[in-house]
């Protein structure tokens, strides 16, 4: 099974905080076993406790991928590939972040993320008025 969104973020938040599975467990007070099971994707939907837990854990309160993480849970079908590139471009806010994610697509043609990056927030900027 190919790594969901929510287990690539997990994962990734947990190696950047420097921490095993089994301390983030204990930080979380969440099984390691249940961690391992949402990192590779056997499990999709934590409960907000244990989600609340997980984000306080990891020191991610309040920051956009504490922010993500909720998202994400409560959107499985998020693109693994979209929460990677986020990941790796700091730029990218929250909101730029759901209003990419949100968008559907057809047919087997994948998106070129940095152009529907780069359309999203031209959209975003006029809305804002800041064009």
């Amino acid at each position: 099974m190919a790594q969901p969104a929510l287990g690539l973020l997990l994962k990734r938040l947990r190696e950047e905080r420097g921490l095993s599975l089994r301390e983030l467990a204990q930080f979380a007070e969440v099984d390691h076993a249940y961690i391992y099971r949402l990192e590779a994707g056997d499990k999709e939907s934590p409960s907000e406790e244990t989600l609340s837990k997980l984000i306080r854990a990891l020191k991610v309160v309040g920051k956009r991928e504490g922010n993500m993480l909720r998202y994400i849970a409560e959107h499985s079908d998020t693109n693994p590939a979209l929460v990677a590139f986020v990941l790796d471009d700091k730029t990218i806010t929250y909101e730029l972040f759901t209003s990419v994610a949100a968008i559907a697509f057809r047919g087997a043609a994948r998106p070129d993320l940095p152009k529907l990056f780069e359309r999203v927030r031209r959209i975003l900027d006029d809305e804002h008025g800041t064009h």
